[in-house]
């Protein structure tokens, strides 16, 4: 008898709205798949910090059709500098030499900006105020369900619902994510290009703590001071006071730091404490699989969280379209390739974290020395094997080229 054939996948669920689920439903309606998505905040929309997204995020927007629109509003990179609290130069990554390597720039973007562009280019159905509470499989399909008591019926589900994802919890167990032990402030400064000249990235390292500015639009930028404390803290006082605590934080560093802080909105200040997870083996079982941060959740380090959703999306999207592809088969064999694809960020991304919250004055000395030598060859590396990998998309194999 011969083997059944394989049912084409109608309807897939899509738990959580932000850039990995909306970027997977475009994924998908390019490929011809039913999807719908399902979000728990009442609105569709993302946070407002900036996001830096490297050239093999953007060659996968192109890949998505919307790298056009994102480059109209996003500044080019053409370095990005880092040196220490006092100046000292470590080194300079040559980042605008991508566009003429890959045909994509590095740009940075507001993370509301990036969300808003891949939703217009949507036109499948998104529910808002949706709170997923768990799932049920079935032999032909998967049901999920909500707080209010409703479900929704599909034949895939993919739990794209963030770091604290409802269906990883379900999968995989209720494990929180990790915290780093440092904790990042956020915010927005109004400047001038000759106060920031466009396409700007500079992170700085001191003791312990560490800070990060580069412009996200004309005029806009987004800065991310960072320093070691305990979980689960609050500011108290006014945003002023918060502003007031970060600019004698990083009293007397370097360059346009102060100036930064002295043009911030206080209101914009977003606290966080950073979250991260060791990578795991299982990512999905049955008609069940995960996708960016519920799958994958890397700290901020390698700026890389963003671009492997988004590259996630389009793997997973051509597995479930290759023709005679059986639906449950394709979501292992989406794992396995995007495990061996992040995996090794997760951890170059905790390790910079834990460099970039040394305090002992010897352990900094010897660290930034150590970075300075390494610059060039850390450079060429991670361009061989995070950027180049975006050429998947311009090489004309298709989605799911290896």
């Amino acid at each position: 008898m011969s083997a059944p054939t394989p049912r084409p996948v109608r309807r897939v669920l899509i738990a959580g709205g932000g850039i990995g689920g909306i970027a997977t439903a475009l994924a998908l309606q390019q490929q011809g798949i039913d999807c719908v998505v399902f979000e728990r905040a009442p609105q569709l929309r993302d946070g407002g910090a900036g996001l830096h997204i490297w050239t093999n995020g953007m060659l996968a927007l192109a890949r998505l059709g919307v790298a056009d629109q994102v480059a109209r509003i996003a500044p080019a990179q053409s370095a990005c500098h880092f040196a220490t609290s006092a100046g000292r130069p470590i080194g300079t990554w040559p980042v605008g030499e991508f566009v003429e390597r890959y045909g994509q720039a590095t740009v940075a973007i507001g993370r509301s900006d990036l969300h808003g562009i891949l939703r217009d280019a949507v036109s499948a159905p998104v529910v808002t105020g949706a709170e997923v509470t768990g799932y049920t499989e079935h032999e032909d399909g998967v049901s999920l369900h909500f707080a209010d008591g409703t479900s929704a019926e599909g034949d895939l589900l993919i739990g794209a619902d963030g770091i604290r994802s409802a269906v990883r919890a379900q999968l995989l167990g209720p494990q929180p994510p990790d915290y780093t032990g440092y904790i990042a402030w956020r915010g927005h400064a109004r400047m001038s290009a000759e106060e920031i000249p466009p396409g700007t990235f500079t992170a700085l390292f001191g003791q312990g703590t560490r800070f990060t500015y580069y412009d996200i639009a004309p005029g806009v930028v987004h800065w991310m001071s960072v320093a070691d404390g305990p979980a689960g803290g609050r500011d108290e006082g006014t945003p002023e006071q918060t502003l007031q605590m970060l600019r004698e934080r990083h009293a007397g560093w370097t360059g346009p730091v102060r100036r930064i802080l002295d043009a911030t909105v206080p209101e914009s200040i977003l606290r966080g404490d950073v979250m991260d997870r060791k990578p795991d083996a299982v990512w999905g079982r049955g008609r069940v699989t995960l996708l960016g941060d519920a799958a994958h959740a890397m700290s901020f380090n390698i700026g890389q969280g963003a671009c492997q959703a988004i590259e996630d999306a389009l793997v997973l999207a051509g597995h479930l379209a290759a023709p005679g592809t059986d639906a449950v088969r394709a979501l292992r064999v989406y794992e396995a390739e995007r495990q061996e694809r992040t995996r090794p960020m997760q951890l170059l991304a905790h390790r910079i974290g834990v460099l970039g919250s040394l305090h002992n004055p010897a352990a900094v000395w010897l660290r930034d020395r150590v970075m300075g030598l390494a610059w060039n060859r850390i450079f060429h590396s991670t361009e061989r094997d995070h950027v180049a990998y975006g050429t998947r998309w311009t090489s004309g194999a298709g989605a799911t080229a290896a």
